[in-house]
């Protein structure tokens, strides 16, 4: 008996000297929103906005005060995202919507999606061992050989479309199958409660599922793209608010707490600590059709304008970031995909032809140089070239514009008269990049062009947003 208790101690001391080796790998969470204001959001300064849980996590992690997308609208900047590079470079231009794009288009309809010979953020993932989720809105192809399952994702419940009713549709036997919900591949099943909270609570049970292993999830929120559908507990909460303006906040607190639910699960399971939590907006907010507001940046979703494409950008990872950094040189979602690959424990030499950089080293401070010195936009003629802190807009129909928006961030005064020889060297260096490019796959009407720009004009000024906005209070 006392060799057995003997034993029994010996055990214990060496178990208290040899812990198990806790995972090495991160979990990673990207929560991404649409749609969304560049200021309708408390870490970006809304005093009406509820974001409690998406400030405290700007609090915890990196907020980067110059985050941006690919593009300013939501296909193409899901493409970039997704593959970590320029989404023009194999052709996915414009908007991945058929009902705009022009009838001389190589392909229309549900043949319009991310290419399938594209290596996707999950299929790189996957390579190093994680489990991949997606949960949400989709908008990369509604053809089934470009569902996420077929792009290395192995669990999905969303919609492959680019939007839909956020309550459940009670007869969809007529609705076309890209914005049914979808369970896995062919399972259509429509959510039993609001799509935001429906889609968190996916993502919640996928976590306590693979809670041993390291995984990914890539939590895409159709809130808060229209429809403009609220509850109305969540409408409530704002009474001195109308309209538009009032569905936006209640759809943003929504969000919000979707976004509370999944960190707090993660707190719960203890997975907190390593675990990268990313979040961000797939363009900049279209003002006039879902109240949002960009100031104090001028512009809104679909033009150049630094609302267009300037977006909230904020990442966690207490087990390497000092909270409460924020970081002040310009990024983008496509240094999203090498970053998950380098954290994960990848060699970033293994990434094929992309444009990302890995944050890890600028983020941390070992690398005090700008991640990008150069960064580019383009929808058909229309082009940005952004270098250091200037900025060059061309247009198809009038004069380029230039900014320089360490003095001018709401782009108000044009020095293309002033800077000719810099123009020109930017204007150079522009047509160099697009000699880069594919021909697009499919192109714009050009009727929506138009529309864009003349969007463009009324919201550049910020004075003229305020008042626009003021119907709403």
């Amino acid at each position: 008996m006392k060799a057995l208790k003997f034993l029994l101690v010996l055990t214990l001391m060496v178990s208290c000297k040899s812990p198990v080796k806790a995972q090495e790998k991160p979990n990673i969470i990207f929560l991404f929103s649409d749609d969304a204001g560049y200021g309708d959001f408390g870490f970006h300064g809304s005093k009406i906005m509820k974001t409690p849980n998406l400030d405290k996590l700007s609090n915890q992690g990196v907020r980067f005060t110059q985050g941006y997308v690919t593009d300013a609208t939501c296909g193409p900047s899901r493409a970039g995202l997704m593959t970590g590079k320029y989404q023009q470079r194999f052709g996915y231009q414009e908007i991945n919507v058929p009902g705009y794009m022009s009838e001389n288009s190589k392909y229309l309809g549900d043949d319009m999606g991310l290419p399938v010979d594209e290596i996707t953020m999950a299929d790189y993932l996957k390579k190093l061992g994680y489990t991949n989720a997606m949960y949400g809105k989709w908008h990369l192809g509604n053809a089934d050989r470009f569902h996420p399952l077929n792009r290395g994702f192995d669990e999905f419940y969303g919609f492959r479309g680019g939007g839909r009713s956020y309550f459940p549709i009670k007869n969809f036997k007529n609705v076309h199958h890209d914005n049914k919900m979808e369970r896995n591949f062919g399972n259509y099943e429509e959510p039993k409660t609001y799509a935001t909270d429906a889609f968190a609570n996916e993502a919640i049970s996928f976590i306590e599922r693979h809670k041993n292993k390291p995984f990914f999830i890539y939590l895409a929120f159709n809130a808060v793209h229209t429809p403009m559908e609220a509850t109305q507990e969540d409408l409530d909460k704002f009474p001195h608010l109308k309209g538009k303006r009032k569905e936006v906040a209640a759809m943003t607190l929504a969000l919000d707490r979707a976004c509370g639910k999944v960190m707090d699960k993660l707190k719960e399971l203890g997975l907190d600590e390593n675990t990268i939590v990313v979040f961000s907006n797939d363009n900049g907010g279209p003002t006039d059709k879902n109240a949002s507001i960009n100031l104090p940046l001028s512009g809104t979703k679909s033009n150049h304008l630094e609302g267009g494409f300037r977006v909230p950008y904020l990442i966690k990872w207490p087990k390497k970031f000092k909270a409460g950094t924020v970081y002040n040189y310009p990024v983008s979602t496509f240094d999203l995909l090498p970053t998950f690959y380098a954290a994960a424990g990848g060699d970033t030499k293994d990434l094929k032809d992309i444009d990302g950089v890995n944050l890890i080293p600028f983020v941390k401070g070992e690398n005090n140089a700008r991640p990008h010195e150069d960064l580019f936009w383009k929808k058909d003629v229309r082009a940005v070239y952004r270098h250091n802190d200037w900025k060059l807009i061309r247009f198809a129909d009038r004069p380029a514009e230039l900014y320089d928006l360490t003095k001018d961030l709401t782009e108000q005064n044009n020095l293309a008269n002033k800077e000719p020889e810099r123009l020109k060297r930017m204007f150079k260096k522009l047509w160099e990049w697009e000699l880069t490019l594919e021909r697009p796959l499919w192109t714009l009407k050009q009727e929506f062009e138009k529309y864009d720009t003349d969007r463009m004009d009324w919201f550049r000024n910020p004075e003229l947003v305020k008042k626009y906005m003021e119907k709403y209070d």
